[in-house]
């Protein structure tokens, strides 16, 4: 039995986990339904009510049934509502959300793409909306996929907040009047009318009515615009790859290449019903800004609603619960200005606060579809100010860029784990380390060493000269791009090899190539290439159409490194040659030293501060010298295990 102690909100969620896994899939849906209609029930009983202002809870849709709850299972619901209530009504919905969203079974929470937006995200982005011109106090507003209310209740807020000393009862019906949301779910669009009736409790109390109400459930993808449409389209529209019938396939057609996903066919839809002039702000994952499947979207997003803010949020971890999805928060505005928008970085602290870092401006290419080169950092933004505009590209230096052709699993009985006449090496992922060599290696579980074509598998046989790079890496990584020269060497001793599809294959178009596959390998290498990819990269694929994307130095300029590539120049000497063949030295290097030294000078400079009356820095923090001045820092992870400055305060 659950003690009578008071539980917290984090215990209540892992006791819920732990209850919805307790009992099968397809009973799922009914429980977390049911737990949920439970918590908000006492929640309201504890917030919604007042001895002046006593109204029922909002009644559930027609066509929800509740289950009834076991005796335990109840007591955790009617707590966990006691828990939520002391909190702000915005923090409270966005935790009962994630309540419900937990207790989902996975299928039907992927089917609805159900992810709610913390509230200091919501706010962040609401203060976006602001910045391009939002009228909160004439706004028309539609979020078309409003579940849990995370946007709606701050927006009504704002909105009530703007006709300031006007009558109640002609506020309540503004808000009426300009103020909508779509839900699929009928359940989630029940919440998001309870955490609207919370969020506007002394409003509805003052004008003596329940706030009507403001959200339809239907599919959004079906509606069609009225009028002259919205002023603003906000939200976190679902995500996820969706077959769309063949009626949405041909309605969103313009927006589409290859497979749907579901954010965005919704950002079509933003722009369908936003009108002239209007802003749309949403939040989504970034892997639209550079992958192929989204080249028809940026390109009709450059067009009609170029962004004029991004801002990167700059974990995975932490924020969204159970989404691990690189994100960002965007501003559109529909007619805007193409030519240049601002990006900035988004950090979450302990209490659940955001900070804001500026990370520079940017702008589209000419050919809009073609991947955005957008700065996360301040660093970064120097960066593509001084190369983002380089014409050349891999194609340039006469490369292309492949995937492995091997799927090993499909051809299982042709992998051997010792040599036999006619065998390749099979080559996998791990062959390529991380500090850029190559070893033939096939030590992890299943990776067998060698290949055994048959004459109907020749074709997967590599015997060229390339460069092999790992298709798969994380934004925590120290390098995103790693790789390594397939030595000619080695294939001379073979033959030829087998590249698995966990690899890229750079490889030649034609002929001789300009730039050698070993400096080319140097360059993909490099510190600042690195940078460079982050800066167009939104998901942890490396994919060879983003690689084909990448800004490069004139193939020229690359002449100056083949003899250091060949008597094996160290690193420091071939990033300052490759700065040079950029045509920038760059000062945002100037400043790294190993992490060990770094730390030990500023063990010694916190001791000289603290003589002079300066508080001690937190340990994420030091200090560094210009020409000048002391100033201090950010300690940043760097590649290889270095750290990065970035100044944060004044100087001394």
């Amino acid at each position: 039995m659950i003690k009578s102690v008071r539980l917290t909100v984090e215990d209540g969620l892992s006791a819920a986990r732990a209850l919805a896994s307790s009992v099968e899939a397809d009973r799922r849906l009914a429980l977390a339904r049911a737990v949920v209609h439970g918590c908000l029930r006492a929640y309201w009983n504890e917030v919604g009510s007042t001895p002046h202002c006593r109204r029922p809870l909002r009644a559930l849709p027609d066509d929800v049934c509740i289950a009834p709850l076991p005796e335990e299972a109840e007591a955790l619901a009617r707590r966990l509502g006691a828990a939520v209530a002391p909190l702000d009504p915005l923090e409270a919905g966005y935790l009962v959300g994630v309540l419900y969203t937990t207790m989902m079974p996975r299928k039907e929470r992927a089917r609805l793409g159900a992810y709610y937006t913390p509230p200091a995200l919501c706010e962040r982005l609401l203060d976006m909306a602001t910045d391009v011109g939002v009228d909160w106090a004439t706004a028309r507003v539609l979020d078309p996929a409003c579940g849990g209310g995370a946007f709606l209740a701050p927006v009504a807020r704002r909105m009530v907040a703007s006709r300031k000393g006007q009558a109640a009862r002609a506020v309540l019906n503004d808000v009426e009047r300009r103020l909508v949301g779509f839900e699929l779910d009928p359940f989630a669009a029940w919440m998001s009318q309870v955490v609207l009736d919370v969020a506007l409790n002394d409003l509805c109390g003052e004008a003596g009515a329940q706030l009507g109400s403001l959200v339809r459930v239907c599919d959004s993808l079906e509606q069609a615009p009225v009028n002259e449409g919205f002023d603003l389209l906000v939200g976190n529209p679902p995500y996820g790859r969706v077959t769309l019938s063949p009626p949405l396939r041909r309605k969103f057609k313009r927006s589409l290449f290859g497979h749907a996903n579901l954010y965005g066919v919704f950002t079509d839809l933003a722009l369908r019903f936003t009108r002239p002039g209007g802003v749309i702000a949403y939040v989504t994952p970034t892997s639209f800004l550079a992958g192929e499947y989204f080249k028809a979207l940026r390109g009709l997003l450059g067009r009609e609603a170029p962004p004029a803010s991004i801002g990167f949020v700059g974990t995975r971890k932490g924020v969204f619960a159970d989404v691990l999805q690189e994100t960002l928060l965007a501003t559109y505005r529909r007619g805007g200005d193409a030519s240049a928008g601002t990006a900035h970085c988004i950090s979450s602290a302990e209490d659940g606060s955001i900070e804001i870092g500026a990370a520079g401006s940017f702008t589209l290419p000419e050919s809009p579809d073609q991947p955005w080169l957008m700065p996360r950092t301040q660093a970064q933004g120097a960066l593509l100010a001084r190369i983002g505009a380089s014409p050349y590209r891999l194609a340039d230096y006469g490369y292309t860029v492949s995937t492995g052709p091997l799927v090993w699993n499909r051809h299982k009985t042709s992998l051997q784990d010792v040599w036999s006449e006619g065998c390749c090496p099979l080559v996998w992922a791990e062959s390529v380390r991380s500090d850029g060599r190559f070893e033939f290696r096939a030590a992890k579980r299943n990776h067998k060493p060698y290949f055994q074509p048959t004459p109907e598998e020749r074709w997967v046989v590599t015997d060229f000269p390339c460069v092999l790079l790992q298709r798969t890496t994380a934004r925590e990584q120290c390098r995103r791009l790693i790789a390594a020269e397939l030595p000619m060497s080695f294939l001379k001793e073979h033959g030829g090899v087998v590249v698995e599809n966990h690899l890229n294959v750079v490889k030649p178009i034609n002929g001789t190539p300009t730039v050698s596959a070993a400096v080319l390998a140097a360059l993909l290498n490099s510190d600042v290439l690195d940078q460079v990819f982050r800066c167009i990269n939104g998901s942890v694929a490396v994919s060879a159409y983003e690689l084909e994307a990448l800004p490069l130095p004139p193939p020229e300029a690359m002449k100056e490194l083949e003899p250091m590539v060949q008597r094996g120049a160290g690193r420091e000497a071939l990033e300052q040659a490759l700065r040079r063949a950029y045509g920038w030295e760059q000062r945002m290097w100037r400043e790294r030293r190993s992490g060990r030294a770094l730390l030990r000078e500023r063990d010694s400079l916190e001791s000289r501060f603290l003589t002079q009356g300066h508080l001690p820095l937190p340990v994420n923090q030091g200090w560094s010298k210009d020409d000048r001045h002391w100033k201090r820092c950010s300690l940043r992870s760097g590649p290889r295990g270095t750290v990065r400055l970035e100044q944060i305060g004044g100087s001394l």
